[in-house]
């Protein structure tokens, strides 16, 4: 097994997102990026510590690639909007690849060249080493699943 760990803004639906992909064992919602040691999510909305809302996908490379959850990542947020997805802003919302690996750094930052032929805007997505993975509450993992939505795309 391998991890990956992504930042897409609201980690809900990054979360649900993930998990629907065949070869992905568990995605967690977490916070990672910051300085602060075991922050809350309250900690976290003050956009103060410096971390990102994220989410931490442990996955078998035999059944799903990293470039593939890269072109995931990719599809499903907007890499253009410096920390802001939708109606969420704050620096916790930015777009972020926390890479676990010197490979997946270089297909990091490969996919992010493939990216940027796609679109007009400069893409704001930072590549950058993992660092430590705070769970979130417990109430936040699953949060979709758990009020039976697909989704919280606007």
């Amino acid at each position: 097994m391998e991890k990956a760990t992504f930042a897409a803004g609201c980690f809900w639906g990054v979360e649900a997102t993930f998990r629907a992909i065949p070869g992905v064992v568990d995605a967690r919602v977490g916070y990672t990026g910051g300085q602060m040691e075991r922050p809350t999510y309250k900690d976290v909305c003050t956009d103060r510590t410096g971390h990102a809302e994220a989410i931490e996908v442990t996955f078998d490379p035999e059944k799903v690639s990293f470039q593939q959850l890269l072109k995931v990542f990719w599809e499903n947020h907007d890499p253009t909007t410096l920390n802001r997805q939708g109606p969420d802003w704050g620096s916790q919302y930015r777009s972020a690849i926390f890479y676990h690996s010197p490979e997946q750094e270089a297909e990091a930052k490969a996919s992010l060249v493939e990216a940027e032929k796609g679109t007009k805007k400069p893409i704001v997505t930072q590549i950058v080493p993992s660092d430590t993975f705070w769970d979130a509450e417990e109430y936040h993992q699953r949060y979709l699943e758990k009020r039976g939505l697909a989704s919280c795309h606007l």
